[in-house]
């Protein structure tokens, strides 16, 4: 995990005999090539969703295409989230994402921020929780669009705002905030017979959940909202990042060969808030239903399509532009 690109390469070579001109490359879903540096570090981590990695030599890069397991998500689980209970699925939702943000050493918000190749350091735990939040928004979509039957797909929708409901309870942000995101993709926003099937008590939750994330004033509602809860939080992570790369980018960080502190202060109120946020350990009530095992199998283990151009596509034939 810790091995640089060039290393990877040179045992590439050696074992499969192949020229000095190779390259690692990660190829997204959506066909999208992303040449890797020599010096890059924790890439097995780091890639998208449904990205693959292929070793190439240099000439046949543009020959690189996504393997037909990157796209070809054509059924939804509409069956399996049903027999789930919204509550259930929240808890083992905010299980998973409390063992992540837990596994997340300080240091690699400084490392992700600052350079990884600067430190030489790893940020694997941070990129698998980053993902998570990219993963569970993509889940959210995929479900919606493959769900061809509309009561079926209004019921989703119910459920995923009261699964939605749920990690606000939980205090698990990131995963709330995943949840509604997914909800305001044009590929489901667009649905318009969907929402207007959707009864008011629900409309109105959304209205109200989009109300906490509304970004103006620098997320000055989330941010209200937050400073009253106790821990343990499961924050909304990409936000923090956010925050930290603003004052990274923002601020010097010597001003004539002297460290500016100001900044470090901000940087460490980041990390402080980090640290107060899983500063209690999680203990949440268990739900108590015998389909325990599987809800937690389903959740940690979720098929996604990431390709937001397919996702559109597929919204639009699931409901036509009204003309």
């Amino acid at each position: 995990m810790d091995a640089k690109v060039e290393q990877i390469l040179l045992q590439v070579k050696d074992k499969l005999g192949l020229g000095d001109d190779l390259l690692l490359c990660e190829v997204k879903s959506t066909g999208e090539r992303i040449v890797l540096k020599e010096n890059d570090l924790g890439i097995t981590t780091s890639i998208g969703i449904n990205s693959q990695l292929f070793v190439t030599p240099k000439e046949h890069l543009d020959a690189l295409t996504p393997l037909p397991e990157q796209t070809c998500l054509s059924d939804g689980t509409f069956s399996t989230i049903e027999m789930f209970s919204s509550r259930e699925m929240a808890y083992h939702m905010s299980l998973y994402d409390w063992e992540l943000f837990t596994c997340v050493q300080e240091y690699e918000l400084i490392y992700q921020v600052f350079g990884r190749y600067k430190f030489g350091k790893i940020t694997c735990n941070l990129d698998l929780f980053l993902r998570r939040f990219n993963e569970i928004q993509f889940w959210i979509v995929t479900e919606m669009v493959l769900t061809s039957n509309l009561s079926k797909r209004v019921s989703l929708l119910r459920k995923f705002i009261k699964l939605a409901a749920h990690c606000k309870e939980n205090r698990n942000l990131n995963c709330f905030f995943a949840i509604v995101m997914g909800l305001s993709n044009i590929a489901v926003s667009r649905l318009s017979l969907t929402w207007e099937k959707l009864p008011s008590k629900f409309k109105k939750m959304f209205a109200d959940f989009e109300t906490l994330m509304d970004p103006s004033r620098n997320h000055r509602v989330y941010r209200l909202s937050v400073a009253k809860m106790a821990p343990p939080i499961i924050p909304f992570m990409p936000l923090l990042m956010k925050d930290m790369t603003f004052t990274h980018e923002g601020n010097k960080t010597y001003f004539d060969g002297l460290v500016n502190f100001e900044k470090m202060h901000m940087i460490a109120q980041t990390l402080k808030t980090v640290r107060f946020c899983r500063s209690t350990p999680l203990d949440l009530e268990a739900p108590g239903t015998l389909k325990s095992a599987d809800t937690s199998d389903y959740i940690r283990n979720i098929k996604v399509i990431d390709n937001q151009r397919l996702l559109t596509q597929l919204s639009h034939k699931l409901e036509p532009r009204r003309t």
